[in-house]
C-alpha cells in the first residue's frame, strides 16, 4: 500500500510543501521520511483514510521540526505562520484534479536559468517519484553523476532566487517547449509498466492544465492529444507482462473514446496550420489509430507525415521510425539501408538493433538477425524489453 501510494503522491506531496516552504530540499527529505513512518505506522494502525493528506500532514510536521532545530527567532515564526496559513488540515486536502502546485513545480524546474538536462532531471526526481538511480538510467549516466546534477539544479533554483509559481503570460510560450518536453518525458517513463500508471495519469493531467492556460498555443493541443492516442492502445501493449507489437495488438481493447478526443484535437491542430513536432506526432498515431487493422494502415501517409517531423526534428530516432514505415512501403531491403546509414549514431540503443533484426530476419538473414537481436537483448534496460527480445531470437531458432 504504501509503494502505491509513493507512486500516486509523491509529486503532489512534494510540490505542495515546495509551495508552503520554498525549499526543495526540505520538502523532499520531509516526504521521503513520512513514507519511511508510514511504512512502520500504517501496519500497526491501518491506512489512514486519504492517505495522501496523511503523508502531506506529516511531512509538513517534519519539515517545522526541522525548521525549529535550525532556525531562530522571527524566521523561525514567519515559516511556521506561513504553513498553518497556506495548508489545510489532513481531512480537508483536496487532492483532486484541480490541485496546481505540481504545475508550479514544472515552470520552476523548467526556468530558462536551468540548463536543460537539469530541468528533465529534476522534474522527473521531484514530480515523478523516481529514483536517483533510475533517473541516471534514462540519462545514461551514473548515479553519482547524475546526484551531483540534481543537487547543482536545487542549489541553482535556491541561488537565483527562482520563484515558485506559474510565470506570467507573456513570459510563457519562451517556457513552453521545456515543459512540454518535460510533461512528455514523464508520461514515457510510465509507459508498459503498470506499477507507473500514476505517471502517465498525472503526465495527462499536466498536459490539459497547459491547455486551458494556453489554448492558443497547438503544440501544448498537440502534446495532449499524441499522450492520449498513446494512452488508448495502452491495454493492448502487453499480454501477461509480456510486450505486444502494434502488428500484433488487439484493436478491440483500444479506448474508443481516448482515440475520438485525439482525433478531435488534431483534426483542430490541422486547421490552424502552424505544425510543430507534438501535432505532427500526434498525427501519425492518428493515422495508426483509424486503421482497422496493421495492414490496412495508410503507410505512405506516414512516410510523409515522418518526412514532415523530420523537418522540425532531423534527430536519429525521427529517422529510425521514419525508415521503419518506409520498411513497410517499400519493403525490408530499403529500411534496412537507411538504419545501417544511422547505425553509429544510435549504436547503443536497443530499438535500433531490434529494428535492423526485424528488418533482417524479414530478408531471410537470420543469422545476422539473431546477432542483431542479442546486442538489442544486452542495452535493453528493462524487463519486459528483454523478454520479447529474447523471445525474437528463440523463434528465430
Amino acid at each position: 500500500m504504501v509503494e502505491r501510494v509513493f507512486r500516486e503522491a509523491y509529486g503532489q506531496a512534494v510540490a505542495t510543501l515546495v509551495r508552503v516552504f520554498g525549499d526543495i530540499t526540505l520538502a523532499e527529505d520531509a516526504v521521503q521520511d513520512a513514507f519511511v513512518i508510514a511504512g512502520d505506522r500504517w501496519v500497526r494502525d491501518g491506512v489512514p483514510p486519504n492517505p495522501a493528506g496523511w503523508i502531506i500532514t506529516t511531512a509538513r510536521n517534519r519539515a517545522i521540526d526541522v525548521l525549529r532545530r535550525s532556525k531562530r527567532g522571527d524566521e523561525l515564526q514567519e515559516q511556521l505562520a506561513r504553513s498553518a496559513d497556506t495548508l489545510p488540515d489532513e481531512d480537508a486536502l483536496d487532492y483532486g484534479p484541480m490541485t496546481d502546485d505540481r504545475l508550479r513545480l514544472i515552470f520552476t524546474c523548467c526556468h530558462p536559468a536551468l540548463r536543460s538536462e537539469h530541468q528533465v532531471a529534476l522534474t522527473l526526481r521531484l514530480l515523478g517519484g523516481l529514483s536517483v538511480e533510475e533517473v541516471a538510467r534514462s540519462f545514461l549516466v551514473s548515479e553519482a553523476a547524475m546526484a551531483k546534477r540534481l543537487v547543482r539544479a536545487k542549489y541553482k533554483i535556491k541561488a537565483a532566487n527562482i520563484p515558485y509559481r506559474v510565470p506570467a503570460e507573456a513570459d510563457l510560450p519562451e517556457r513552453l517547449r521545456s515543459v512540454l518536453s518535460v510533461i512528455y518525458l514523464i508520461y514515457n517513463t510510465g509507459v508498459d509498466d503498470p506499477e507507473r500508471a500514476p505517471l502517465r495519469r498525472e503526465a495527462l493531467r499536466l498536459a490539459r492544465s497547459v491547455v486551458e492556460m494556453m489554448p492558443d498555443e497547438p503544440e501544448a493541443a498537440g502534446l495532449l492529444a499524441l499522450m492520449l492516442l498513446n494512452e488508448s492502445r495502452v491495454p493492448a501493449r502487453t499480454s501477461g507482462g509480456d510486450l505486444v507489437l502494434l502488428r500484433d495488438q488487439n484493436r478491440s481493447k483500444w479506448d474508443g473514446e481516448m482515440i475520438d478526443e485525439g482525433h478531435k484535437i488534431v483534426r483542430a491542430c490541422i486547421r490552424r496550420d502552424r505544425p510543430g513536432p507534438y501535432q505532427l506526432q500526434a498525427a501519425i498515431q492518428a493515422v495508426h489509430c483509424d486503421a482497422d487493422s496493421f495492414e490496412a494502415t495508410d503507410w505512405p501517409q506516414i512516410v510523409t507525415l515522418y518526412d514532415h517531423l523530420f523537418s522540425f526534428s532531423p534527430t536519429p530516432v525521427v529517422a529510425l521510425n521514419r525508415a521503419v514505415a518506409v520498411g513497410e512501403v517499400d519493403g525490408p531491403e530499403a529500411a534496412l539501408g537507411m538504419i545501417d546509414a544511422i547505425g553509429p549514431e544510435l549504436d547503443e540503443y536497443h530499438l535500433l538493433h531490434a529494428a535492423r533484426a526485424t528488418m533482417l530476419r524479414a530478408t531471410g538473414e537470420r543469422a545476422a538477425a539473431r546477432t542483431a537481436f542479442e546486442r538489442a537483448v544486452g542495452l535493453a534496460t528493462s524487463e519486459s524489453d528483454r523478454r520479447f527480445l529474447n523471445r525474437q531470437i528463440d523463434e528465430l531458432s
